[in-house]
Order: C-alpha cells, then structure tokens, then sequence
C-alpha cells in the first residue's frame, strides 16, 4: 500500500529541508509531495536539490503564485490519485504537526477504523502549544461554532492534519469544493461526512511554528464564519 504526504508551501525554506529528512527517517514507507507557490525564498529549489538524494519518494509540484490552500491540495490529491497512492496526507512543513503522528493517523486508516482519521487538538481538552490564548479560544470556539452549523461530530473541524483513504478523495467531486484557505479543511470534512464516510479524530498535540511566518489572518476565520452557513444552506440542495 503506497502512502504520500502533501505538503503545501510558501516561504518554507526554514522548515523544509528538516521536514522532509524527518519524513523519511521515519520507520514507515512514506512518499512526499511539496506543492509549492512560487516561493521566493527558494523552497522550491531546495526540494530539487533534495531530489538527486531521494529521486523515487520525494516529488514537486511548483506554481506560478499564491493560488490558495484549498486548490494547492487538489492539485496534490489530483497527482496523488493518477499515481496510485493509497493513502494521501495533508501536513504543514513548519512542524506544528509532529511528523511521528503520521504513524497514528495511517494506522487508523489501515486498521479499517476510519475512511479519513484527522490529527485532533481538541478531541481529549485543548492540546496546543506556543499559542497565545486568544488564538486558542478563537480556534476552539470556530470548531464549536463549525460543529453546530454542520452537525459533525467532530471536536477539530478545522484541523490540517489528515490522513484519507483512496476512495474518499476518488468520490468527492473536487469541483463542488469551493473554499480556498483554511475553511477548506471544513469543507472536505463536511463532504466526506456527507457521502457517509467514517471520520475518526486522533488526540495529538499541536506545536505552533518556531520559524518562518504564520500564514494565518483574520480574513481566514471570516470566510469560516460566513462560509460554512453558506456550505450548510447548499448542501440541502445536493445529492451525496
């Protein structure tokens, strides 16, 4: 069973070179994909340089500016399902995921307990670090606020830790997915729910970057707020 992690960049060059020696130091096959935005600050070339050293599992996808998270990883999933993976990743690279989580996420898949497991910060109390209070509280209260729009069952709705089952990203309809930052992380949970996939939480613990820039901004709990109402109010109207 062939696994690959996406990994979307923009101005990584701090974190990516160690990101991708953790990955595959790990003790479980993993292959990596970097979708990376026309990072100015070299990110792209530093994974062409890491490719003479790992030509067969460490791959990229480069683009011509910042296009959104959201369709950064359809691209990936896109590549992903051509080349056959099995189990496809979404990770940050500034290790605010802690990469040996992906062995927890992976098994919960495999083990047949899960069609999508996501890496949970609030599935067992608040398991972040480095945050300042006021962004915990907002991004505790959003997936509270995520879970009574949609009726998730899901502690995290907004985690960017995930891991899915082929078939998942092969039923959903990557044009119906609309979202482009970070509300994309709701949306592809919300649809999976929908088509009656099992999604299944994992405690980790969440580590704020310790370098480089955090791509977060008040425009990015905007479109959540408004957008998941938006989401709700159409899925009445279409078929899963």
């Amino acid at each position: 069973m062939k696994s690959v992690i996406i990994i979307p960049t923009y101005n990584e060059f701090e974190n990516i070179e160690r990101m991708v020696r953790k990955v595959f130091s790990l003790p479980r096959p993993f292959h990596l994909l970097v979708v990376d935005d026309n990072s100015p600050d070299g990110t792209a070339d530093c994974i062409r340089h890491l490719q003479h050293e790992f030509p067969e599992s460490l791959f990229l996808i480069t683009r011509e500016g910042k296009l959104g998270l959201g369709t950064a990883y359809i691209a990936g999933f896109e590549w992903a399902l051509k080349n056959g993976y099995d189990y496809i990743f979404e990770m940050d690279a500034d290790f605010s995921h802690n990469p040996d989580d992906l062995l927890l996420l992976h098994d919960a898949c495999v083990s047949g307990k899960a069609d999508m497991s996501i890496g949970s910060r609030y599935s067992s109390g608040v398991n972040v670090v480095n945050w300042p209070m006021s962004r915990v509280l907002m991004s505790y209260f959003a997936s509270k606020y995520v879970r009574l729009i949609t009726r998730m069952k899901i502690q995290d709705t907004t985690a960017g830790f995930k891991c899915y089952a082929r078939k998942v990203l092969e039923t959903i309809p990557f044009d119906k997915i609309h979202f482009k930052g970070y509300a994309f992380q709701i949306e592809m949970k919300f649809t999976a729910w929908k088509y009656g996939f099992r999604l299944l939480e994992v405690p980790i613990i969440f580590t704020d970057r310790k370098v480089g820039v955090s791509k977060m901004s008040g425009g990015i709990f905007n479109e959540a707020l408004w957008g998941v109402v938006v989401m709700k109010w159409k899925s009445f109207f279409r078929h899963y």
